[in-house]
C-alpha cells in the first residue's frame, strides 16, 4: 500500500507544480491547459479516448508478446552457440545505433498503415532490452551447478532447459519490466508516422486542430495505461519468481 501512497503523493505534487507554472507565468491555455481543463476533457471525451486507447493497447500487448518470445529465443540461441555470439551479437548492437524514428517510415511503407507496422515498431524497441537482459543472466549461471551437471552426464540441452533457463528467469523478468515501459513508445511512434486510429494519431489530430487540452488528455491516458501495464507485468514477474523460490 505504501507504493500506492507514494504514487498518489507524487501525482499530487506534479499537479501542484503544473498548476503553479500556469499561475506564475500566466501562460495561455492553448499552450499549456490547466489540470482541471484536462481532467474535464478526459471525462467529456472518455468514449473517444477509450476507442483510440484500445487500439494502442492492442498494438502494445501484441508487440510485447512477440518481442518477449523472440527476445527470449534469441537469448537462448546466443547463450547456447558461440558461433551465434560471434556473428549475431555485433549485429544486434549495431541495430541499436539506428534511430527508431528512422525505421518507422520504412516499416509503414513495407507493412502499411494498419496494426502490423505499429506492432513491429513495438517489437523492435523492446527486442534488444529483453534479449540483452536474458542473455546476460544465462551467461552468469553458477559455474558449480554447470560443472556438477556435466559430471553427472547431462547434455547441453538438458543443462540449458533445467539449469540455465530457470536460473536466468530474474534476468528475463528485468527485461520484461523494461519492455512494458518501452513498448508504448514504439506503438506511438508508429502511429505518428502513419495511422488513422490510436492515441498517437489522436495527439497529432488534436495538435493540428489546436485542441491542446485533448492532446494532453491523450498523453495522460497513455501515461496511465503504461503505468498500469508496468504494474501488471511487475506483479506477474514477482509472483512467478516467488513461486520458483517456494519450489
Amino acid at each position: 500500500m505504501s507504493g500506492w501512497k507514494g504514487a498518489i503523493a507524487a501525482t499530487l505534487v506534479g499537479l501542484a507544480f503544473w498548476q503553479s507554472i500556469i499561475v506564475i507565468s500566466d501562460v495561455p491555455r492553448f499552450i499549456l491547459p490547466p489540470p482541471t481543463l484536462v481532467a474535464e476533457t478526459i471525462w467529456t471525451s472518455r468514449a473517444l479516448l477509450a476507442e483510440h486507447a484500445s487500439i494502442t493497447m492492442i498494438e502494445v500487448l501484441l508487440g510485447l508478446a512477440f518481442g518477449a518470445l523472440l527476445g527470449g529465443l534469441s537469448a537462448i540461441v546466443l547463450a547456447a552457440s558461440p558461433m551465434a555470439r560471434t556473428l549475431v551479437r555485433p549485429m544486434l548492437v549495431f541495430s541499436q545505433a539506428i534511430p527508431v524514428f528512422a525505421l518507422a517510415p520504412i516499416l509503414t511503407l513495407w507493412l502499411g498503415y494498419g496494426l502490423s507496422s505499429k506492432i513491429f515498431m513495438a517489437l523492435i524497441i523492446i527486442y534488444f532490452p529483453i534479449t540483452s537482459s536474458f542473455f546476460d543472466a544465462l551467461m552468469r549461471t553458477n559455474p558449480e551447478w554447470l560443472n556438477l551437471a556435466r559430471i553427472m552426464g547431462a547434455s547441453p540441452t538438458r543443462i540449458m532447459w533445467h539449469i540455465r533457463i530457470p536460473a536466468a528467469k530474474p534476468g528475463f523478468a528485468s527485461g520484461l519490466r523494461l519492455a512494458a515501459v518501452y513498448a508504448p513508445i514504439g506503438a506511438i511512434i508508429g502511429e505518428w508516422v502513419g495511422a488513422s486510429r490510436g492515441l498517437g494519431y489522436l495527439m497529432l489530430l488534436a495538435n493540428g486542430r489546436a485542441k491542446t487540452d485533448l492532446m494532453f488528455a491523450a498523453l495522460l491516458t497513455l501515461a496511465i495505461l503504461t503505468v498500469l501495464l508496468h504494474t501488471a507485468i511487475n506483479k506477474l514477474c514477482d509472483k512467478t519468481l516467488d513461486q520458483k523460490t517456494v519450489q
